[in-house]
């Protein structure tokens, strides 16, 4: 069985944050370094998995996915031809109106987005713009400026990095400062030095993640678990919040991690954590 043990951690972070809050994409390009092949079954196996923690990898649905065997998991490929024929193109088209078999998605995995010309790829638009809603597509390409600027601009970007590290928990503590400050004002300024930086959504995307396990191993920490070595330094920033407060902070800053997921902006997202913690924290 394939598991998820060569993937970074910080992907499958996102995948299960993303599924947990139902805001993963049906159609991802996957980019980068790495086993691109083995993040698609991961991806895969998040959408089709009906467990906690969604891809679980230990459910039968799990299982068959990375095993390759799953019925509603098919994979788009043409080892015999350098490009897709016409007629595969045109049973695929057929193919994604027939209902899945077992689960509740259907996901078609392209292998090799480079097999994919320019009529293939304005096929594909079309059935990924107003295909069935149970349809669900994944493009494995070593970068995603090899398809077609409609297309890309359907989907959701995922990277791997071979060379990716931890998220920079020293940035994340300054913003949990900020929120642990319970001033609008103060925050408010913070974001803005953000927005000023021109920070990226794959900038951001970390930054939040760090804040939110911050925000979670600071609970647990209350309820008597032992620190964690990494986040434990950390923890203090966020000490002058009540557990009510601190309980609402972590689930605002987990949401709007997974907000990054999507194509939304970082200049939305940094605007909705302040008006978040205005109505869910601060005023309360």
């Amino acid at each position: 069985m394939t598991t998820a043990a060569p993937l970074q951690e910080s992907f499958i972070r996102r995948v299960r944050s993303a599924a947990a809050s139902h805001t993963l994409s049906h159609a991802i390009i996957l980019t980068g370094t790495g086993d691109l092949a083995g993040a698609a079954r991961f991806v895969a196996a998040a959408h089709l998995c009906r467990e906690d923690g969604a891809p679980c990898l230990r459910c039968n649905s799990c299982r068959k996915v990375m095993e390759g065997i799953h019925p509603d998991v098919i994979t788009v490929q043409d080892t015999e031809h350098k490009e897709l024929t016409v007629e595969a193109v045109r049973q695929l088209k057929q193919d994604v109106y027939v209902q899945p078999n077992e689960g509740q998605r259907k996901v078609y995995l392209f292998a090799d987005c480079q097999q994919l010309n320019e009529r293939d790829q304005n096929v594909l638009l079309k059935i990924v713009e107003e295909g069935p809603p149970y349809a669900a597509f994944l493009f494995c390409a070593s970068s995603a400026h090899g398809l077609l600027p409609t297309v890309r601009s359907r989907c959701v970007e995922l990277k791997l990095r071979g060379d990716e590290g931890p998220a920079d928990l020293a940035e994340a503590a300054a913003l949990c400062r900020a929120i642990a400050g319970k001033k609008a004002t103060g925050l408010a300024e913070y974001l803005c030095d953000l927005e000023n930086r021109r920070i990226k959504r794959e900038e951001l995307r970390p930054l939040l993640q760090g804040a939110w396990q911050i925000a979670a191993e600071a609970l647990l920490q209350r309820r008597g678990k032992a620190p964690d070595d990494a986040l434990a330094p950390y923890t203090h920033t966020l000490s002058p919040l009540t557990d009510t407060a601190l309980r609402r902070t972590e689930d605002v800053l987990r949401r709007l991690a997974a907000e990054c997921e999507t194509n939304v902006g970082p200049g939305h997202v940094l605007g909705a954590l302040l008006s978040l913690m205005q109505q869910e924290v601060y005023r309360r």
